[in-house]
């Protein structure tokens, strides 16, 4: 059973000369001496079966909000979903087989995929906000994983290459116009045998998805509670496995419908 330990106390950064480490990944080169320049940033620190990560957050949201509009592309990204901490805690808990190729979509600052890379699981990191992968690429030297591989990925138009045994993400399921671009992405990047693992609160967004799902996998639910001094707070596991890759509905015929 995995055991989280929250810490609330954050402690702000300032900018500092340290060594520049610089990391080539997916093309781009990651300075973090400019990454501390750029951004003023406060810590979380979570401790995971005993081991701490040290998580940077943005300080302030008003560098990535849109003034006129707050609701426009909201940065979900600034802060570590419950949903997180628990797919953390889950990854850490799972046995370790080399072999396994493991896929985050959403990563956001990164807790999910640095948790699970730390506890010796292959996984790559993937986000598309490009504040969000400069935080995620921060976290990742912050917490010892400088070699884990960070991806930008748009679900709509996804350029990943490969099959992966396990595709996990936390707090995705938002918005219904994501949904059949999801699948498309499952479809594409699944291994026949391989299994998806989405980790969200209880609201209807995730009972939305659960009943757009059903028809093209085999779903299995797990809940979980995250306790905290003040709070108890309910989380779902949709644990998800395709029971023939050539049935259920075609998106691409979705995708045109949905542009009309």
């Amino acid at each position: 059973m995995c055991v989280y330990t929250i810490c609330k106390t954050r402690t702000q950064f300032a900018v500092r000369t340290i060594a520049i480490l610089e990391d080539w990944n997916d093309g781009i080169m990651f300075s973090i001496e400019a990454f501390y320049q750029e951004y003023e940033t406060e810590t979380t620190e979570a401790v995971v079966n005993d081991k701490k990560f040290n998580i940077l957050l943005p300080k302030y949201l008003n560098g990535f909000i849109n003034p006129m509009d707050v609701l426009d592309d909201f940065p979900l990204w600034v802060k570590i979903w419950k949903a997180s901490w628990v797919l953390s805690g889950y990854l850490a808990d799972m046995p370790v087989e080399p072999d396994k190729r493991f896929l985050e979509i959403g990563a956001g600052v990164g807790l999910v995929s640095i948790v699970a890379a730390s506890f010796g699981h292959r996984i790559t990191m993937t986000e598309y906000n490009p504040d969000a992968l400069n935080f995620a690429h921060a976290n990742a030297h912050l917490n010892n994983c400088p070699g884990l591989p960070i991806r930008k990925l748009d679900w709509h138009r996804p350029r990943l290459s490969g099959r992966f045994d396990m595709i996990v993400a936390s707090e995705i399921t938002y918005r219904q116009a994501d949904f059949s671009s999801l699948i498309r992405l499952f479809r594409s990047h699944l291994q026949p045998r391989g299994q998806i693992i989405l980790a969200s609160e209880m609201r209807k967004t995730g009972k939305d998805l659960f009943n757009f799902l059903k028809t093209d996998f085999d779903i299995k639910i797990e809940k979980k509670i995250l306790r905290s001094e003040t709070a108890t707070t309910r989380i779902v596991l949709f644990k998800m496995k395709f029971p023939n890759l050539h049935c259920g509905r075609n998106y691409d015929t979705i995708q045109e419908g949905e542009k009309k």
